[in-house]
């Protein structure tokens, strides 16, 4: 298979389709301003093509911050695409589209992936999507776009998560998540007085969750949204850490990225040698596909942040082409399989 990556930064969406023949799956990154148009525009272009879009930045070896990108995949695939709607209230209710189109593309684990763009809610998203791939052990990666919109074969949507079910006939395709983060020291709490509707934690082993984080780490109030980039809470799964954001300060609480329950046993993490981690990444990427096609990778746009914040972002994005062609896009949040995470970057190898 191929992967196509096109980019305008003045958002031209024919400057950015440039060269793009006989696509079989496409993948739309927009502004806010210009998405609608460029979901009708891509249609035209393309009649019949199955394509995902949302609002995001994108990237290869640039980043398109306010324009427009499009990834596509050609020679060697089969694709379908479709929405799962009222992902708020009830998701399942459209689980037969997903359904129908595992069976349409007639996957397997080695072969096949599915990529999302979410709206929100990505927690019961993800838990409905995995009640049906699981069945073919279906790997998943994706992620939140902005503006709570996301499109699908030329229509736009609110309130949904877009899908793409992608087979490679030609090859392997296995899913990665990257953590740049460890457990700092022994710190471990007891979450409670959590809102699981606003994801907020009000007390971390019976103390104000915002009081216990300032003490910890010695920053005001104003400074707990930046150190969250080098400092997140982390959820222990099983073997695996899941990474929780901070979003906001409220009151003595703190609002997080994704949902905290009454009782979760969270650490805190702090950040490692990310370059170091980036490099073991394509390492064992390498190991794995000694001959790739491609890789398609979401990055956490606080990771976006950091990385830009320590002038490495473009030595990050110059790293992961000596891959091959490498591009993807930032989200507001990554899913890997049946989990959603912060701060992280989930990525899906095609041999």
């Amino acid at each position: 298979m191929k992967q196509f990556f096109g980019m305008s930064q003045h958002g031209d969406l024919k400057e950015a389709v440039r060269g793009l023949s006989r696509p079989q799956m496409i993948m739309l990154l927009s502004n806010k301003e210009q998405f609608e148009a460029h979901v009708r525009e891509l249609e035209a272009l393309y009649p019949g093509v199955p394509s995902i879009g949302c609002i995001g930045m994108s990237y290869d070896t640039k980043v398109v911050e306010k324009g427009v990108g499009i990834i596509a995949f050609s020679d060697g695939i089969t694709a379908a695409a479709d929405v799962l709607e009222e992902v708020s209230v009830m998701p399942v209710k459209y689980i037969d589209r997903l359904e129908r189109d595992v069976a349409h593309v007639n996957g397997t684990q080695n072969d096949t992936i599915c990529i999302d763009f979410c709206t929100g809610n990505d927690a019961c998203v993800l838990t409905t999507i995995n009640t049906v791939l699981k069945h073919k052990s279906i790997s998943l990666v994706g992620g939140t776009g902005d503006a709570g919109r996301v499109s699908a074969n030329g229509r736009i949507y609110e309130d949904a998560v877009a899908y793409a079910l992608v087979k490679n006939q030609n090859g392997r395709v296995k899913a990665y998540k990257e953590n740049i983060y460890h457990q700092m020291k022994d710190h471990r709490f007891i979450a409670s007085q959590t809102d699981k509707a606003k994801y907020i934690i009000g007390s971390l082993n019976n103390q104000p969750a915002k009081q216990v984080y300032q003490d910890i780490l010695h920053v005001t109030e104003e400074e707990i949204l930046t150190q969250t980039f080098k400092n997140p809470f982390g959820k222990l799964n099983g073997d695996d850490t899941c990474i929780i954001s901070i979003k906001e300060v409220n009151g003595n609480s703190l609002s997080c990225f994704r949902q905290v329950n009454d009782s979760d046993v969270l650490i805190l993490l702090e950040l490692g040698d990310y370059k170091a981690v980036v490099r073991d990444t394509i390492r064992t990427i390498r190991q794995d596909f000694p001959k790739l096609s491609a890789v398609f990778s979401v990055n956490c746009l606080f990771r976006y942040l950091l990385f830009n914040q320590n002038h490495y972002m473009q030595e990050y994005l110059n790293e992961m082409s000596t891959l091959g062609s490498h591009a993807g896009f930032v989200g507001y949040g990554e899913h890997y399989n049946n989990r959603f995470v912060n701060q992280s970057m989930t990525c899906v190898v095609f041999e």
